[in-house]
């Protein structure tokens, strides 16, 4: 019987499996190929145009010898883990606020969420406004009377990158707050009054009851705000370019210069891979443990 039912299930929903191949085949070409490639000719000496001038591990060897290249790296921790904690932690308090029906609750979940509807590049350049110490923020605190007020984020080397993660936060926290607020509406209001009746303080109820519930809505918000953090490129761009000199130069950013500016292709696949090779060593780990055990335990 086992036997006979294999072909019946091998062949179940036949015409949508046949539509998929299309599919299939692009995604293979493009991205496992494509990243194929990349990987290759990153052992390469490449410059202008791909060459198979195979020179082993030198372009790794001369990416981290290079300090563009580390401090790109240590800006781009820096960037993700305070995007990570406080774009989680902000978007969550503000959907409690406004999960507790508020008045003008519409109209507040606009204004948080209008910012992501902006472009990266203007996100850059507003906030680049913003925290200019001539008109922006410490301009107008000075014009206020407090005249040794100091606050110029972009034009001091050692605190750029957290004027950078300010714009982030702006720019992403509404999009969290919205994930949020959607998970919290669909916590059942029975769970709501039975803590109440047993006298659990709204904080641990919110800690030990409805956060676990909303683990589906944390990891994909998880997953959206890795995503542009491992790209976050435009942003650097519009708001910095990459300075003072070379103070808030992240991978992205660098991948992009040594590729189109000083033609060295070799170079830019190099950093390309070891991108690559940072999303897989975070995101298997992650897939293991969320779909192996479930399949392993269900």
């Amino acid at each position: 019987m086992a036997l006979e039912k294999r072909p019946f299930k091998l062949f179940r929903n036949a015409n949508a499996k046949i539509a998929a191949i299309p599919m299939i085949v692009t995604a293979s070409v493009v991205f496992v190929g494509g990243t194929a490639w990349t990987v290759l000719y990153s052992f390469t000496n490449s410059k202008m145009l791909p060459r198979a001038d195979f020179v082993g591990l030198f372009q790794y060897e001369r990416l981290w010898g290079s300090a563009k290249w580390v401090i790109a790296i240590q800006n781009l921790a820096i960037y993700g883990v305070l995007s990570l904690i406080f774009a989680m932690v902000v978007g969550f308090l503000l959907a409690a606020l406004l999960d507790q029906k508020i008045r003008f609750e519409n109209t507040f979940r606009t204004i948080f969420l209008y910012p992501f509807a902006l472009s990266f590049i203007v996100t850059g350049l507003a906030w680049q406004w913003i925290l200019n110490p001539d008109f922006g923020i410490q301009a107008v605190v000075r014009g206020f009377g407090w005249t040794s007020f100091a606050f110029d984020p972009l034009y001091n080397a050692d605190i750029v990158i957290y004027g950078v993660v300010i714009a982030g936060l702006w720019h992403e926290t509404g999009l969290i707050m919205c994930l949020m607020l959607a998970g919290l509406r669909g916590i059942d209001e029975d769970i709501w009054k039975a803590a109440r009746i047993d006298g659990i303080p709204t904080w641990q109820t919110y800690l030990f009851i409805v956060i676990p519930m909303m683990r589906g809505i944390f990891i994909t918000a998880l997953v959206l705000i890795a995503s542009g953090i491992i790209k976050v490129y435009d942003l650097i761009v519009a708001q910095t370019g990459g300075g003072p000199g070379i103070a808030s130069e992240v991978p992205a950013k660098y991948v992009y210069d040594a590729m189109f500016l000083s033609q060295n292709l070799g170079q830019g696949f190099a950093a390309s891979s070891i991108m690559l090779l940072t999303v897989v060593i975070v995101v298997v780990p992650w897939a293991y443990l969320e779909f192996g055990g479930k399949k392993r335990h269900g």
